[in-house]
């Protein structure tokens, strides 16, 4: 239970810091000033700041985000009538305030906040010392911080370096660049995949390997014929061969191959051999494998489009065949699904973070106010109408696609928990 756990939080960690990283970069090439990258949510356990950006790591390992400057919420932390300190330069300009209780500034100057404009004007007003016969006003940095609350300090938001300051292209592949991490590294972990693989099948007709004494063997076939023909069924590929055989135990079958360019014609007849409950049959022949690097990239390539091709029909029977809570995953599923791929080794955990990690690529695709999907079809409809979309209209859709997300979440892991824990 343990290593699944570990493995648990290292496979989401991967999932959460890939995807927010897509946004942060390419938030970082358009100059717009990404405040804070968290890995985890809830409290705080470690916070750095570099490069104008703090870097945290929260408490609880499911999820994570990136506060792009006016994206968020936080002129709240300086209603007025919030006690704060500031802490000025030689040029008498605020550099720091600090708005938490559970950080003191020794040689800050204590303000009641009556007013403040930290995006345009960039001044912060109030009484000093709660002397409330004068108003003082402070000009502040554009490059100042503030302590939040829960003592994480980050940069104020000026307008120029605000999400919606930059260009809409650029606010687009901001937008898109999460899921497109996913996508990358879903492509990645499956080409890794191809190089851990004794040899990459080809699905092809040609005979890679005929063991000895086997059926085959005694009819006379060996490692390279090519079988164009079972009984009266042409095949092309390895999966046409063995739908061929597979069914007919017992049963003698002509083949018809091809061995250095000339037809020749055999019989077997397949062996009758049990596996799990059902009984197939077998004539003792390995499909052909390659092993140069093409073939495994190609094969991680392969695997890439065949998942994308799966979660697609998944949505897509959801659509037309009716919605349930059975056809989604949260949290839970995810730690269910884990153990399973954790039983199976290292390759089990890599294809099941490839598979999520497409997954969670195309999810956020979908075009719910929101997610990464809603927000790209905002700036889509921005660049029809050529104007910004109001910021209430877009806030109102944000707020409702967030709550429909939440209820969905809770109503997720309900089910979860009763599939997998439940019984």
């Amino acid at each position: 239970m343990i290593i699944t756990i570990i493995t648990f939080i290292i496979v989401f960690g991967i999932l959460v810091l890939v995807h927010e990283f897509g946004h942060y970069y390419f938030a970082k090439r358009a100059g717009i000033l990404v405040r804070e990258f968290s890995i985890g949510m809830g409290p705080k356990v470690w916070w750095r700041r570099s490069n104008g950006t703090t870097y945290t790591i929260r408490i609880l390992p499911l999820g994570g985000y990136v506060r792009l400057a006016g994206t968020d919420e936080d002129e709240d932390e300086l209603r007025p009538g919030t006690p704060v300190t500031l802490q000025t330069n030689e040029e008498g300009k605020v550099t720091l305030i600090n708005a938490s209780e559970k950080e003191t500034l020794l040689e800050g100057i204590p303000l009641r906040i009556v007013d403040s404009d930290l995006e345009d004007k960039l001044i912060i007003s109030g009484y000093e010392n709660d002397d409330e016969e004068t108003v003082k006003t402070y000009p502040v940095d554009h490059d100042a911080t503030i302590v939040e609350r829960d003592g994480t300090e980050v940069r104020i938001a000026p307008k120029d370096v605000q999400f919606q300051s930059a260009s809409l292209p650029a606010r687009m592949m901001t937008n898109f660049a999460g899921p497109m991490n996913n996508f990358i590294l879903s492509l990645l972990v499956f080409i890794i995949l191809g190089f851990t693989l004794s040899g990459i099948p080809t699905n092809s007709n040609v005979l890679g390997g005929v063991t000895k004494d086997s059926v085959a063997a005694k009819a006379g076939l060996v490692s390279g014929d090519k079988i164009t023909r079972v009984a009266t069924t042409k095949v092309s590929t390895w999966n046409d061969i063995s739908q061929a055989i597979s069914p007919n135990p017992g049963k003698k079958l002509a083949v018809t191959y091809q061995r250095d360019g000339k037809t020749y014609h055999t019989t077997v007849t397949p062996k009758a051999t049990k596996q799990g409950s059902q009984t197939v049959g077998m004539i003792g022949i390995r499909e052909e494998e390659k092993f140069d690097p093409v073939a495994r990239i190609n094969y991680g390539w392969r695997q890439f489009i065949t998942a994308g091709t799966l979660i697609f029909a998944v949505l897509g029977h959801m659509i037309t065949h009716g919605f349930s809570l059975n056809d989604l995953g949260g949290p839970v599923a995810i730690y269910a699904g884990t153990s399973q791929a954790t039983s199976l080794g290292i390759n089990g955990i890599l294809a099941f973070l490839a598979m999520l990690s497409i997954n969670l690529g195309i999810v956020n695709l979908i075009p719910i106010p929101a997610l990464d999907g809603g927000k790209l079809l905002l700036n889509i409809v921005e660049g029809i109408i050529r104007r910004p979309i109001p910021e209430k209209v877009e806030g109102i859709l944000n707020l409702a696609g967030f709550a429909i997300l939440m209820i969905l979440m809770v109503l997720v892991t309900y089910n979860d928990i009763q599939r997998y824990f439940i019984h």
